[in-house]
């Protein structure tokens, strides 16, 4: 049930309102002005795979000058164990994952199943937190390091030095655009990016692998020089796992894969209900892109170490931020290196396009139906636009610098593939699989261990992730309070007897009493007519009909309400019901019974004990509190007419 939409106020607020996110329609928010998806629509998966590879592949435009960084000679071994993480723990959690969750919910969803009431809303608030540090530092970062691929061109240093911070936020700002304009299909242009910078990045490789066999001084200096360092292997194999964690980067993209399961094709025999085909060819996406990226993660690092000077990798050197791109430059000339450059700002700038898409599609998702974000949150427009103003307070706060973003992004990606082990394990657990949960248990500690590690040694990420999280449930409680009085039941449904008690009111005036159930024996509701007529000083012919809600989630805000009629002791007519919220529930059942019939119903309450503040916080948070004046509240801001609007007596 909602109530009458008023026309909008202005070209400007209708052209806001317009359209919603078409990322996972099937799985979710679908609001007043989307059209419905025609069911079993999508594309091939590896077209898809484009569209979370440009997030994911483009990490290789950072991740080798980063891993060096972090790693330095042992950057190649380094990489080695990342990849059989990746292998072995991150893509074995997001197949289940993508099992678990086929309409593009995420982990997010599997935890939130396990959690009910208001631990379980600031627990998926907290996700959504790290979720949007994820996604929003995927946004600035690909765009500062996108900047940095133009400001270290040859040709057009000397034009753009010292302009990184205003190409960072000029590029953000024209992320925003495209989807102020209208982001529909984006299928067809990630395919193209990914397939020319993954071609161009071969190119790259090979060069880079030819100079290395020639120059055979260079493999043995290298291992000379780690053998000086380190000692022996085992030594090695331990640092390698030391500074894993500041390398999670490469780790990125699994949670986007899984966010774009909807535009998987699957089979024609596919439902919504059992999407088998989805799954098969979503966990076909999955493993490709991670063996992909695999294979180039230890590639590039191993000639990017070895190939590049190690002070060019620092802030301020020509492969800061660009490593395969200064051996492209390098090997290769400046005008493939330009051409590979252009490529890379592309395709990182696209990477934002996805995380976009990412955040437009989990957001909405939650938010307004927990009732903590406004009606206009479920529009695209209004939620891109405040999502490319964080993103430039993000840029201005890390100086558009790609190195100062990286622990922040690390511990978003990190926070949310432990949080999808975690969900997994348990999940297996619950389906009796003793060594799927054990096998998965190993991996949640491994990431958890990883997710820690990363914490201390980098403890902005955090930072600026509880940053989110703060604004985030901030937001969302404020909302909620504005929102306290909002009708938020979306259906009313009568069973039988319940229709037959409305339809035989119909002729007469239309008397509820509002009951708490206790006993539920023939005294306490004799009691209660008796209480009513007194305080009311209502006649002995009046006859009533008892309404009982029963308080289920107190934390949920909006759902649909399904009324039950039963005859007790033979004499008395009760309906109950179950809602989040009484006061709710009763001013939706007076609503819907006054459209049904054309008649005012009338309601009786009696004053509950304990002070207003007291009781708004008991409503607020547990759905009870003093019902009958926040029924009257609810009423009144749901029928502005006083004199269609339902009535309301306490005694």
């Amino acid at each position: 049930m909602a109530t009458t939409e008023h026309p909008p106020s202005s070209r400007l607020r209708a052209w806001m309102l317009e359209g919603l996110s078409d990322m996972g329609k099937s799985g979710g928010h679908t609001g007043p002005h989307a059209e419905p998806e025609p069911p079993h629509q999508g594309q091939r998966w590896w077209r898809v795979m484009c569209l979370t590879g440009v997030d994911y592949f483009s990490t290789l435009g950072y991740q080798p000058g980063i891993a060096a960084l972090a790693a330095g000679l042992l950057s190649p071994i380094a990489t080695i164990v990342l990849v059989i993480v990746t292998l072995a723990g991150a893509l074995p959690v997001y197949r289940r994952v993508a099992e678990e969750s086929p309409h593009g919910e995420g982990s997010i969803a599997m935890l939130e199943r396990l959690l009910s009431f208001w631990q379980g809303k600031l627990f998926v608030l907290t996700l959504l937190g790290f979720a949007a540090t994820d996604f929003l530092i995927t946004i600035t970062l690909s765009a500062a390091d996108a900047s940095t691929h133009l400001v270290e061109n040859p040709h057009l240093t000397d034009f753009l030095q010292g302009k990184q911070m205003i190409i960072t936020l000029v590029l953000v700002a024209l992320l925003g655009a495209v989807f102020l304009k209208g982001f529909l299909e984006a299928i067809g242009v990630a395919v193209a990016l990914v397939g020319v910078y993954l071609a161009l990045n071969v190119v790259v490789v090979i060069a880079g692998f030819y100079h290395v066999i020639t120059a055979e001084h260079v493999i043995t200096d290298w291992s000379s020089a780690l053998t000086t360092q380190h000692g022996n292997i085992f030594v090695m194999v331990g640092v390698a796992l030391i500074v894993f964690p500041k390398l999670a980067l490469g780790l990125s993209g699994f949670e986007t894969g899984v966010a774009v399961m909807p535009h998987v094709k699957g089979d024609p025999h596919d439902t919504e209900q059992q999407p088998t085909g989805r799954i098969r060819d979503t966990r076909k996406l999955l493993t490709t892109a991670a063996l992909i990226m695999s294979c180039f993660l230890i590639a590039t690092s191993f000639i990017t170490t070895l190939l590049i000077p190690e002070n060019e990798f620092k802030s301020g050197g020509s492969a800061n931020g660009r490593a395969l791109a200064y051996l492209a430059h390098q090997y290769l000339g400046s005008a493939f290196g330009t051409v590979y450059d252009i490529s890379t700002i592309c395709i990182l700038w696209f990477a934002g396009a996805s995380a976009m898409a990412g955040l437009l599609n989990l957001m909405p998702r939650y938010l307004p139906r927990y009732g903590m974000a406004p009606h206009w949150a479920r529009a695209v427009r209004p939620m891109v636009i405040v999502f490319t103003l964080i993103a430039f307070l993000v840029t201005w706060i890390f100086d558009a610098d790609v190195d100062a973003q990286g622990g922040a992004y690390a511990t978003g990606v990190l926070v949310l593939i432990s949080s999808a082990a975690v969900a997994v394990t348990i999940a297996a657990r619950k389906a009796g699989q003793r060594k799927g949960a054990i096998g998965f248990g190993v991996i949640s500690a491994v990431f958890l261990y990883t997710t820690v590690v990363n914490v201390i040694e980098r403890p902005d990420g955090v930072k600026i992730g509880a940053c989110f999280i703060a604004g985030i449930i901030l937001v969302s409680l404020l909302s909620r309070l504005a929102r306290a009085f909002e009708l938020r039941v979306t259906s009313v449904t009568l069973d039988d007897m319940a229709e037959r008690f409305v339809r035989d009111m119909a002729s007469r005036k239309m008397r509820f009493i509002a009951n708490e159930p206790d006993r539920r024996d023939k005294a306490e509701y004799r009691d209660k007519i008796e209480q009513i007529r007194a305080d009311n000083d209502l006649p002995d012919p009046e006859d009533f009909v008892f309404v009982e809600v029963t308080v289920t989630d107190p934390s949920e805000f909006e759902a649909g309400l399904t009324v039950h009629g039963e005859v007790l002791h033979n004499r008395y007519r009760v309906l109950t019901l179950e809602s989040a919220s009484i006061p709710n529930a009763l001013a939706a059942l007076l609503l819907h019974v006054r459209d049904e019939t054309g008649c005012v119903p009338h309601i009786y309450f009696e004053w509950t004990e304990g002070g207003p503040f007291a009781n708004f916080l008991r409503f607020f948070l547990f759905g009870q509190g003093e019902v009958a004046p926040v029924t009257r509240e609810v009423l009144r801001e749901a029928e502005p007419d006083r004199a269609r609007r339902p009535r309301v007596h306490t005694g």
